[in-house]
């Protein structure tokens, strides 16, 4: 009785734990090599293998040179899941003995990477060689933990170091294929459901539009330059074409032309946190780049701006003048705008109808009922917010994303005490008619 127990038992682990492949370096595989080596490696070269291993196989070859930290970053066909085993295998074949250090990175919601050594005792035959992610190696984590899409493969390492120091960098060549671990299913990513408010109707000569189904584009040439650390992605979202932003620092946008927009003296741009985003911290600074001189920027207009709403569209609609100057050319110069910058530490954002106005709307609109006055600014004692409609909600944030203040006035108008705020900086969140409005208001 008790071995069947242990063979139940054994069973149960094999079906929960068992190994699939997530690169096997085959043709029509997704996955595969990532860009070049690095380290002054040579490139490693996929071809037939030999022994009992005649698939496609990764041949790497370490240079021997100082670059201890020398290898390849590869893709995986599969993503791999370390949450309830950090273990993985990978068949290897080599003549001598070797130790070479692993990764996973590429981590799905915030995995963090994670490193481990795989040894081979160099019998010149194919090795299952099995490696577990629970040890701090290279400054990396202590285990893994998440879904990862990426692999790396060092070509040295010394067994039992936690570092690079000291590893030595003799001339090798090993062969590696079959990379396995337990197949994850990366998460349903989260994204508005609801398309950006529809801008209002605007002639053509009073709006400069970047991006927007509702006017006119000028020529943008780059949404992310080679320059910035961010990437962006066109996206649809109820039929309304998006941009989906993936931020490092900041990105880089190029216009195809010199912009003059001195007629211009309100910014708009619509935007959507995910949903559960902490947003303690975080900024979306939009920056307009001039270049006077047509030959670099001359001066610039940057916003501050601390979101404090995830999980729906805001829209920021400010004036010029709320924007603060930057370098030695004249405050506020806006003749030749070349590149728009947005800054932001906050991950993945969503942004549309990016344009520049002069408060000229044609017609009876909607959107004038949502128009918000907040006087006096700066405030000391009381702040007086009015706005077409009734107000549903007010929230005022510190620089830091805090909520310190809310009210709910169901009114037009309504009235704040102040007197307890700390000099600095605010934002004053309004939600009218189910729109939410953002300004920017200083307590002195």
């Amino acid at each position: 009785m008790k071995k069947i127990t242990i063979l139940i038992a054994l069973m149960i682990t094999s079906l929960v734990f068992s190994q699939d492949l997530v690169i096997g370096f085959e043709a029509g595989e997704s996955g595969g090599v990532n860009g070049g080596p690095f380290g002054n490696m040579p490139a490693p070269a996929v071809e037939a293998g030999t022994g009992t291993n005649t698939s496609q196989v990764l041949k790497i070859v370490g240079s021997g040179g100082p670059e201890v930290w020398q290898g390849i970053n590869l893709n995986l066909t599969s993503p791999v899941q370390l949450t309830s085993t950090k273990s993985m295998t990978i068949d290897v074949l080599s003549s001598a003995p070797i130790t070479f250090l692993v990764k996973v990175n590429g981590g799905l919601s915030g995995a963090p990477e994670a490193a481990a050594e795989v040894t081979h005792n160099g019998n010149g035959l194919w090795q299952t060689l099995t490696f577990t992610f629970n040890t701090a190696l290279d400054g990396k984590a202590a285990t893994a933990n998440g879904i990862y899409s990426s692999f790396v493969i060092h070509a040295y390492w010394t067994a039992g170091n936690t570092t690079f120091a000291g590893v030595l960098t003799p001339a090798r060549t090993f062969y590696v294929d079959n990379i396995k671990g337990v197949i994850g299913t990366p998460p349903v990513e989260p994204a508005p459901t609801a398309a950006a408010p529809t801008p209002p109707n605007r002639a053509p000569a009073d709006v400069i539009s970047l991006f927007s189904d509702a006017y006119t584009n000028i020529a943008v040439t780059e949404w992310s330059t080679g320059w910035d650390d961010s990437s962006i992605a066109d996206v649809t979202v109820a039929g309304n074409a998006t941009k989906k932003i993936t931020f490092g620092n900041f990105l880089g946008v190029q216009l195809g032309a010199y912009t003059n927009a001195t007629s211009m003296t309100h910014f708009h741009m619509d935007y959507y946190i995910n949903v559960g985003t902490d947003l303690v911290g975080k900024v979306l600074n939009p920056k307009l780049s001039n270049h006077a001189a047509m030959a670099g920027e001359t001066n610039a207009l940057l916003l501050t701006n601390l979101p404090t709403v995830a999980g729906s569209w805001v829209s920021l609609d400010v004036p010029l003048s709320d924007f603060a100057p930057q370098g030695a050319g004249p405050a506020f110069s806006r003749e030749a705008i070349y590149q728009f910058l947005i800054s932001s530490n906050i991950g993945i954002v969503y942004v549309d109808n990016i344009y520049l106005h002069n408060n000229i709307v044609l017609g009876t609109q909607k959107f004038e009922t949502s128009k918000v006055k907040m006087y006096p600014n700066p405030v000391k004692n009381t702040l007086t917010i009015e706005a077409n409609s009734e107000i549903q909600r007010v929230s005022v944030y510190n620089i830091l994303g805090q909520e310190v203040m809310k009210s709910s006035p169901k009114s037009n108008t309504t009235t704040l005490q102040t007197n307890e705020l700390q000099k600095g900086v605010y934002m004053v969140t309004t939600e009218i008619e189910g729109k939410l409005n953002t300004s920017k208001v200083v307590k002195e």
